[in-house]
């Protein structure tokens, strides 16, 4: 298959499923060896099939990212069979909501053991192929990050957290020619976006469909954001056209996020 990013290797992390599954489905198309990787082998395999439909076959790998052992397992298997990557994005991380006086320490623990530790790891262990290919490291964080809420500070401080790791990171980056930007999506329709409607209707007392309703009315939204919104913006932030768009973050969210930053 032809297309601009044909016979690129591009690593995704939470590939399996959701907006990670469709930035994989979206490389893919366009010609990109992809490989994702999950913690369910079970995920891996649907999201395989869905993937294989728009492009070449995806490398599949199971592995706990919250571990250093896991992200290692990545790195060896993409080192073992592939010895290049071109594209690294971090998709993985799933922090709980709740009232915040209930979340007790593992939660947070886990919270930051996925996204933000499982993101450091990978883009340190990424980083000499990613060196060798001038390549681009795109983080999905999330508009938490800059519009935090009450049932929702654990993915708000660890979505900021990725977001300053990756500023940091974009000025080696400048250095060694690989270009490093985040996406915060904002409410997007994913399995993911409907657990995290479920733990925020218990802690609010509202029912999930009030709560849904709320994501796009209090902010004016026209309507939820999709997976394929964040994927164009992956694909572009990787492409040659955005060579020269390094260290920043770009909200894909319909205008929830009010302030200037």
């Amino acid at each position: 298959m032809m297309g601009e990013f044909c016979n690129k290797v591009a690593v995704i992390t939470g590939g399996s499923r959701g907006i990670g599954r469709e930035i994989a489905v979206e490389f893919a198309r366009l010609g990109a060896h992809t490989v994702i990787v999950s913690s369910s082998a079970g995920n891996l395999a649907n999201a395989a099939k869905t993937i294989a439909s728009a492009g070449p076959a995806p490398h599949t790998i199971a592995a706990d990212l919250r571990t250093l052992e896991g992200c290692q397992k990545v790195f060896d298997s993409v080192s073992d069979k592939l010895n290049r990557c071109d594209i690294l994005v971090c998709s993985a991380g799933a922090t709980r909501a709740g009232n915040f006086t209930e979340l007790p320490d593992q939660a947070w623990i886990d919270g930051y053991a996925l996204k933000f530790f499982g993101c450091v790891r990978m883009c340190r262990l990424f980083w000499p192929l990613l060196k060798a290919a001038q390549g681009s490291i795109v983080n999905i964080g999330g508009g938490a990050a800059r519009s935090p809420g009450a049932d929702f500070s654990i993915g708000a401080s660890v979505n900021a957290a990725m977001g300053n790791f990756s500023k940091a990171l974009s000025q080696l980056g400048k250095r060694d020619g690989v270009n490093v930007n985040v996406i915060h999506p904002g409410a997007t329709e994913t399995e993911r976006f409907y657990q995290l409607l479920e733990q925020r209707s218990k802690a609010s007392g509202k029912s999930v469909e009030q709560l849904k309703q709320e994501a796009t009315a209090r902010d004016g939204l026209r309507r939820l954001g999709k997976p394929t919104d964040i994927a164009a913006l992956a694909l572009f932030l990787c492409s040659e056209k955005a060579q020269h768009i390094q260290g920043t973050a770009i909200a894909v969210d319909g205008g929830s996020t009010i302030g200037y930053y």
